[in-house]
C-alpha cells in the first residue's frame, strides 16, 4: 500500500459499564471489564491506546435503564447489558494525566443537561486535558431517561433536535463570545486578575433556555470542545451538518454509510461550510490473532459466551421495540419508533434478499453490536479496514471490543504494526496537540471560521440580548 494514502482516525470505543456492545462477553475468563469501577482500569486502557497510536477514546453513555425488553430492566441487569452504568465525564481527567496525546470524546445529552452547566464542565475538562476533549452531542432516545429526569414521556424525535439547536447556540455564546482572549490579566502588582470589561453577559432568551449572564469559566485551550455527533435520521443529518466536526456513522453496509457521508457533507456545504470541514468515522469490532485460523478459533470461543437475552435487551433499547414479545423465528420488520429510527432500517438490510429473524439478529449483534466484525490475522484485518474506509468514504474507525482490554491489546500488538507499515497511522507529534488539531491540522485549536459556532465571537464587544438563536 502507498504511504501517501491518508492516515486513518482510530478511536477506542467503550462505555463506563461492564458490557458495552458485545452481549454476555463479561463471562469470558479473559474479560476485565468488571473492573470498570477501578480508576486503574481506565488509566491502563488510556496508556494502552496511546501506545498504539490511537487518536482518542470515544465513551458512549446512557442516562436511563434498558427496560424495553420484557417491560423492565431485569434482563439488562441479569446480563450486564449496559447496566449498571457510571458517569463517563469523571474518568477523563485521570486518563488525561496518564497520557500526553490521547484525546477523549465524551457523550452527554442536550435533553437532560443545561447548557450553562455543561459549558462549565467541558471548559474544566478542556483546561485539565490541555485541549484533548471532545463532546459527543446526543439528544437521548430512552423513555426511561425521560421518566427519571422529570418528563412524563420522551420528547418527540424532531423536537429533541430543535431544542438541541438552541442548546448549541447557548454554549457557543458562552464558549466563544463571553470572555475575550485577554480578559484574564493576572497582574499581581495591581491586584487585577480578570478585567470585568472583557467578560460579557450573553443575554440569551430563547424558546427553551434563558441564560442572561456570562460564562463561569475563563477561556480554555480549544474554547469549544471538538464536536462529535451521531445520527442519520433526516433531522439528525441537518443537526450534524450544522454543528459536527466529526460524525460517527453506524451501519453495516459500506454503500449506505457512503450515502450518509455524502448527504451530510452536501448539507454542510449548503450551510456555508467547506467540503472538508467534517471528518467521518464508523464503528467496527476486530477479533485479531497472529493467523487467520487462530482468529477464527478466537471468534468461535467468543461466540460461545454470547447471550441471546443480553443481545435482545440491547436491541430492544436501541429500537424501542420489546422483542421479548416476538418468537426468535419471527421475521425482522421495520417498525418506526421514537427511539433510534435508523437502526431497524440498517439491520433489515444487512444482507440483501435475506429475510432476517429476531434470532438471527440476536446472533449477529452478539459480538460488536450492530457494527461489522472483522476476523483475521494482521494483514487480513488491515486489508479489510482499508477496504471498508474506501468503500464507505470514512476517515477512520471507532474500535469496539469483544473483551476488554484483550481486544484492544490484540489490535495494538498485531494490527497497529501492519497499519503503520502501510503508512495508515499518524506518528505522535513531538509536542502534544489539541484534539481539534489532531483532526483538523496543526494550529487549528479553535472552531474553524466556517463553523456556525464561530459567529458568536465578538472581540471586543458583547452579545446583545436581541440576538436570537439560529433557526
Amino acid at each position: 500500500m502507498s504511504s501517501e494514502r491518508p492516515s486513518l482516525i482510530l478511536n477506542g470505543f467503550a462505555m463506563n459499564v461492564v458490557g458495552h456492545v458485545s452481549a454476555g462477553l463479561w463471562r469470558h475468563p479473559r474479560d476485565q471489564a468488571h473492573r470498570y469501577t477501578s480508576l486503574a482500569y481506565w488509566t491502563d486502557l488510556a496508556r494502552l491506546l496511546e501506545r498504539g497510536g490511537f487518536d482518542g477514546l470515544f465513551i458512549a453513555d446512557a442516562v436511563g435503564p434498558l427496560d424495553v425488553y420484557g417491560g423492565s430492566a431485569a434482563a439488562s441487569l441479569r446480563t450486564a447489558a449496559q447496566s449498571p452504568v457510571n458517569d463517563p465525564l469523571l474518568l477523563v481527567s485521570a486518563m488525561a494525566a496518564a497520557t500526553r496525546h490521547l484525546g477523549f470524546g465524551v457523550t452527554v445529552s442536550t435533553t437532560y443537561e443545561h447548557p450553562y452547566l455543561l459549558a462549565r464542565k467541558f471548559s474544566t475538562l478542556d483546561h485539565l486535558t490541555r485541549g484533548r476533549v471532545a463532546w459527543n452531542v446526543v439528544t437521548s432516545m430512552l423513555e426511561s431517561a425521560a421518566r427519571n429526569l422529570g418528563l412524563e414521556k420522551q420528547i418527540a424525535h424532531d423536537e429533541r433536535y430543535d431544542r438541541a439547536d438552541e442548546f448549541m447556540d447557548v454554549v457557543y455564546k458562552l464558549w466563544e463570545g463571553s470572555w475575550e482572549d485577554d480578559a484574564v490579566v493576572r497582574d499581581r502588582a495591581t491586584g487585577l486578575y480578570t478585567d470585568p470589561a472583557k467578560v460579557h453577559p450573553i443575554g440569551h432568551e430563547g424558546r427553551w433556555y434563558r441564560v442572561p449572564d456570562a460564562h463561569l469559566s475563563e477561556p480554555s485551550v480549544q474554547r469549544t470542545p471538538l464536536i462529535y455527533q451521531a445520527g442519520t435520521s433526516p433531522r439528525g443529518k441537518d443537526f450534524a451538518a450544522r454543528h459536527a466536526e466529526v460524525v460517527f456513522l453506524g451501519g453495516t453496509q459500506p454503500a449506505a454509510i457512503r450515502r450518509n457521508v455524502e448527504d451530510i457533507r452536501a448539507r454542510a456545504v449548503a450551510l456555508g461550510r467547506a467540503p472538508d470541514a467534517i471528518r467521518f468515522i464508523t464503528a467496527v469490532s476486530v477479533v485479531a490473532a497472529p493467523t487467520d485460523e487462530e482468529a477464527r478459533q478466537r471468534m468461535d470461543d467468543y461466540l460461545s459466551y454470547t447471550s441471546t437475552e443480553a443481545a435482545l435487551a440491547l436491541f430492544s433499547a436501541w429500537t424501542g421495540v420489546d422483542w421479548s414479545t416476538y418468537a426468535l423465528d419471527h421475521p425482522l420488520e421495520y417498525i418506526e419508533t421514537n427511539a433510534s429510527r435508523s437502526i431497524l432500517a440498517h439491520l433489515s438490510q444487512v444482507e440483501a434478499g435475506r429475510r432476517w429473524t429476531v434470532g438471527d439478529i440476536a446472533r449477529y449483534i452478539g459480538i460488536g453490536g450492530i457494527h461489522p466484525t472483522l476476523v483475521g490475522g494482521p494483514r487480513k484485518v488491515a486489508d479489510e479496514l482499508e477496504a471498508l474506509a474506501e468503500a464507505a468514504g470514512v476517515d477512520g474507525f471507532n474500535l469496539a471490543y469483544a473483551i476488554s482490554p484483550g481486544s484492544f491489546e490484540e489490535f495494538v500488538d498485531l494490527v497497529v504494526p501492519e497499519l503503520r507499515a502501510r503508512g495508515r497511522l499518524r506518528d505522535a507529534p513531538a509536542q502534544p496537540q489539541t484534539l481539534r488539531e489532531r483532526y483538523q491540522g496543526a494550529g487549528q485549536r479553535r472552531l474553524r471560521a466556517d463553523h456556525p459556532g464561530a459567529r458568536w465571537r465578538h472581540l471586543p464587544g458583547r452579545i446583545e440580548a436581541s440576538e436570537k438563536p439560529s433557526p
